[in-house]
Order: C-alpha cells, then structure tokens, then sequence
C-alpha cells in the first residue's frame, strides 16, 4: 500500500509541467485546496472555529488562505515576465487586461450559476440578475492581478515598495481621516466598525445594498471583497512580487530561505504589536492584515523550499501539485459542483443537506460529520483534477 502510494506521488511529480517552480505549485494548490475545504462543510452550524473566518477583528488560519493565494498570484507575475518588462509593454497589457476580465466573468458565472427549485415562487429575475454581487474572490483576484501587473510593468523595485507602502497609507488615510454621513444625516469619521467605515459607505453608495455580500449590514452594506479594501489586496500582490524578485536573485537558496523566514517573523510581530491600535481584519483587509498574511505565506513558503528543495522530501507535496497547477479549474468545479448539491431538491432538502443529514451526521456526528463531507467532497475533488493532470489539461485563463 505505501509503496503503491509513493509510485502514485513520484508519477504525478513527473508529470509537473516544465519550467515551474515546485513550492509555488504546492503553496497554490494548499491554499486553493484549504479554500474549498472550509467553503463546504456538511452543515454551517456545525463548523470548528479553525475553520470559521473570524466574527470581525482579529484572525483564523482561515483568513489566511485568500491572502495566500493573493500573494502568490503576485510571484506568478513576476515568475511569468521573467526578462520581458522592457519588451512589448501594451501587448502584455492586452493579454493581462483580458486575463483579468476572464476572471471577473468567471467570478460572476459562479454568482450567477443557482436556481431555487425548491421553491415555486423563486425569481431568477428579481432575486438573482437584479440583486447581482459584483465582486467575489475571483473578481478580486482579476482586478489585483491587473493592477499589479501594470506597477510591475512601470516600476522597478523601489517604486513597487513604494506602491506597497503608498496604497497601505492611501487606504489607511481615506479609512480614518474621511469623512462620510448616511441617510438619517449622521457624520462619521475614523470608524472601523462592521457595516460602519469608509470603505462600507462606499461600496454602499457606489456598488448598491442590493449587489453586495453583507446586504442585511447596518447603517450601510458593503462588501468583504468591495471597493476600498482593494487597494490593500494590491499591497499583497506586490508583496508577492518582491518575493519573486528574491527567488530569481542569485543568492544561495539558503540565504533566501532565511530571508524569508526572518522578513515572515518580523512581518507577522509587527502586526500583532500594532494590532491594538490598527486592528487585524481580513474583511476590511487592514495594512496590518497585509503584513501578517504576507509574513505567514513568507514564512509557508521558506518551509517548503527548505522540505522540497535542500531536504529534498518532495512525495509528500504531489496531491498538493495536482491541485496547485490547476488552481482556478479546481476552484471553479468545486463551486459548480457545490451549487449543484445546493439545489437539487430530495426529500424537501437539498442533495447537499440530505447527504450530511442521512449519511455523514449519523455516522460521525454533528461537527466531525460536517468535517467528513468536506473531506469527502475534497476527495472526490481530488480525482477529478487527477484525471485532468495526467492528461495534461491545464485550464489557463
């Protein structure tokens, strides 16, 4: 069985496409593999605190997982350019501009991808088109990506560290110092507060209560992937890239491995020394949540260079790759495949309720039970990327 297991993990590694880097893939495929796995338990009632997103200030493994990817969406820019920057700026400004609308579609066919059959008075019209979310993970990831690019292409690596630092004080100036009122005529300044800062009011006013996630948020709605907390989200990326240029420096691996883990610790300790004064927040992705997701991911992927590439202990990493080469086909399945346990209606439920209910609740019980179908739905995950690995479709946006 181990022997069948390690021969399993030594041919999907031999399949790894030509002139990728090992630990990205591992580190891609973690964080998208993590990401589906806490967006489909059995049941949301019964879900581990891991597992959960924080209420509001503060951190979970969980909200890590999204900046991680965010991040090493900025390696892969840089990783991708290699020595081209100079060459053709508006023909990779096309390409990336019509990556980056890819994305946003794709991000708006998950939203859009459901029908309420249990319900015969449903209105796709009213309740779906009209009430449209904007933006969501891969709209968010389209837009960074694009706007990270562009920095890219026209800066080199001071202005990117410029960038960085400038759109985490942007951000933090517009979220503390500008004013903004609501409806009723009340002025607010410098609020942090759920459904109540600058980035709420203007996600509310320029996206509409009605096409944003927190809908039912008072006084205004807004959304965790809106407007404001863009701009941060883009100081990740660029974290990344600076990553990236480390990597292709000609540095020992040793050194850059001790780089990024001394960059990683002192990262995260800032942020939790600043953390009372400029609370740590992934919904309104603070600069001191750039800083501790950035120091975390840093920290991730020193650990794995050092396991894959100076120990060498590499087997271990394949299911990760299977996943990691494929990120955005398997996060697009994954949602495909969890709305359609979402609406198809059994016994007055939905397929997805019926199977945590008479299947994995009895067995396992209430928490362990809604764990195991998510397990289970990664499993099963896992063999459809599988098949598309080994014969090397790679979905490329």
């Amino acid at each position: 069985m181990m022997r069948a297991l390690q021969r399993h993990c030594r041919d999907i590694l031999a399949l790894q496409p030509g002139g990728r880097l090992l630990a990205l893939d591992v580190l891609r495929g973690l964080a998208i593999m993590a990401m589906v796995l806490v967006n489909n338990p059995g049941s949301w009632s019964y879900v581990y605190g891991p597992l959960r997103h924080a209420e509001w200030h503060g951190w979970t493994i969980t909200d890590l997982i999204f900046p991680a990817f965010i991040v090493m969406v900025g390696i892969s820019i840089h990783l991708s350019l290699g020595g081209k920057q100079q060459l053709n700026k508006a023909d990779l400004i096309k390409k990336g501009a019509v990556r980056a609308l890819k994305l946003y579609v794709l991000g708006l066919f998950l939203v859009l991808f459901y029908y309420n059959f249990r319900d015969p008075a449903y209105s796709y019209l009213e309740q779906k088109l009209l009430t449209l979310r904007w933006f969501g993970v891969l709209q968010r990831i389209g837009l960074v990506y694009f706007c990270t690019l562009l920095i890219v292409l026209y800066s080199g690596t001071r202005g990117r560290v410029c960038w960085l630092i400038g759109l985490c004080v942007l951000y933090f100036a517009l979220m503390q110092f500008m004013p903004y009122s609501d409806a009723q005529g009340n002025n607010f300044v410098g609020l942090w507060d759920f459904g109540n800062s600058f980035a709420a009011w203007l996600d509310h006013q320029l996206l509409g209560a009605s096409h944003v996630y927190f809908r039912e948020a008072t006084p205004f709605a807004f959304d965790p992937e809106g407007l404001l907390s863009t701009l941060p989200a883009i100081a990740s990326c660029l974290s990344g890239v600076l990553i990236a240029q480390l990597l292709q420096s000609e540095r020992p691996l040793t050194f850059k491995i001790r780089i990024l883990m001394l960059v990683g610790v002192v990262s995260v300790w800032i942020a939790e020394l600043v953390h009372p004064a400029l609370p740590i927040n992934k919904i309104l992705w603070t600069p001191t949540f750039v800083l501790l997701s950035s120091g975390y991911t840093a920290l991730l992927l020193g650990g794995t260079l050092w396991l894959t590439e100076i120990k060498g202990y590499r087997l271990w990493s394949a299911p990760l790759v299977v996943f990691g080469v494929n990120a955005i086909l398997f996060f697009m399945l994954a949602g495909v495949a969890a709305r359609i346990l979402s609406m198809v209606p059994v016994a007055g439920t939905t397929l997805g309720n019926w199977l945590f209910a008479n299947l994995f609740q009895p067995l396992l019980g209430n928490y362990n039970g809604s764990l195991g179908f998510a397990v289970v739905f990664l499993l099963l995950s896992y063999l459809a990327m599988l098949w598309c690995y080994r014969r090397g479709f790679i979905f490329k946006v």
